[in-house]
């Protein structure tokens, strides 16, 4: 960087105080200050596995998208079926280029006042330019920059939070509404990032502080940082914006064809709507898949899929050590050829050369609450 270019503005979120006064080692995300940990990664990951996370994930981009024909208009930008959504319930979609390449993956969500949509930090003002200028003018975009958002992950989720708002516990997985939480409204959804089952909490900011510390209170939760987000979604095989999607790559090669609702498939008319139902019946040159990773040191993003000859073929876009499974895992982009589980590859990461075997994902089992689950 020369002394010419300007120095990155780092942003501050609602509980930037309340993560450093819980000890949290800060580092800069997406443009903000966001607890990496607080009594450390392993720690925290295996106790949102077995009771309650916390994670403040409120960088994350929330939209309000409304006005006459909202659903339809959105419905041309994704690969969803939004027009048949129903009331609280909830979809996961991406955002595509002419190309069919993501450029973000999403949660939309029916409300009363319009399509909530959930989208990722790193790209949400590019998300936000992009549908301006493709919404037609009668729909209306608003970015709720005023609405914290927090996540509570883990089996004992639901038990801490009913204890504040009872009626939580009806909803299932991917199904929202809006409640009572101690006397601020807040917007919950029975979703999250790490396998686990859970909820996501909109909230205005300035009640952040109070429901954060009033859910820290109950003895199943704790703080959780960067870092165990990090690990746990890797362990639930679910891929981070910018590392296992990007423009260049396509539902069918990220393994995300259940994104295609089936209308669609029939129907088309979605951004890049030709190549990806060809990739769909022919198969795509590389599909993302699950590799469990021989010995004990992990390889991180960036390592190489190697050929016989030692050729590059494909790449990790995602590594680390699983806690849970207490062994390396990562996920690659391999050719199709080599997709099926079972198939042994090899890998380059700094040099070195690793041995891995490709396994279905999730590699830990999802503990979502589907409806017609035990309670």
């Amino acid at each position: 960087m020369s002394d010419a270019d300007p120095v990155p503005e780092i942003d501050t979120l609602p509980l930037d105080g309340w993560h450093r006064a819980r000890g949290a080692r800060m580092v800069a995300f997406a443009g903000y200050h966001m607890p990496i940990q607080y009594d450390g990664i392993i720690a925290e990951h295996l106790w949102t596995r077995a009771h309650a996370g916390l994670f403040d994930v409120s960088h994350m981009g929330q939209l309000l998208i409304s006005g006459e024909g909202a659903d339809t208009a959105l419905e041309a930008l994704l690969p969803g079926d939004l027009t048949g959504l129903g009331s609280g319930r909830m979809r996961y979609s991406l955002l595509l280029n002419e190309a069919g390449g993501i450029l973000d993956d999403l949660m939309v969500t029916r409300r009363d006042d319009g399509l909530y949509m959930v989208v990722n930090g790193a790209t949400k003002y590019d998300d936000i330019g992009h549908l301006r200028e493709q919404l037609p003018d009668e729909v209306t975009l608003n970015h709720l920059d005023e609405a914290a958002l927090l996540a509570l992950q883990g089996p004992e989720a639901v038990q801490a939070l009913a204890r504040i708002a009872p009626d939580v516990s009806a909803l299932s997985f991917m199904e929202a509404g809006a409640f009572d939480l101690d006397g601020a409204p807040a917007w919950i959804s029975r979703s999250g990032y790490t396998g686990e089952d859970g909820f996501e909490i909109s909230i205005d900011a300035g009640d952040a502080e109070r429901i954060a510390t009033l859910l820290c209170d109950q003895p199943e939760v704790k703080p959780v940082g960067l870092g165990a987000r990090d690990s746990l979604r890797l362990e639930a095989g679910l891929p981070l914006y910018g590392h296992d999607l990007d423009e260049e790559t396509t539902p069918i090669a990220a393994d995300l064809g259940f994104a295609l609702s089936k209308r669609r498939r029939e129907e088309g008319g979605f951004p890049g709507a030709e190549r990806i139902l060809a990739e769909r019946e022919a198969g795509p040159i590389l599909k993302r898949v699950g590799l469990l990773v021989e010995g004990r040191q992990p390889v991180r993003e960036g390592a190489v899929v190697i050929d016989q000859d030692g050729s590059e073929v494909g790449r990790v876009t995602s590594g680390g050590f699983s806690p849970t499974l207490e062994r390396p895992v990562a996920m690659a982009y391999v050719p199709l050829a080599a997709a099926a589980p079972g198939t042994r590859i090899r890998l380059n990461h700094r040099a070195k050369l690793f041995g891995a075997q490709v396994v279905p994902l999730p590699f830990v089992p999802t503990r979502y609450h589907r409806k017609g689950a035990p309670k």
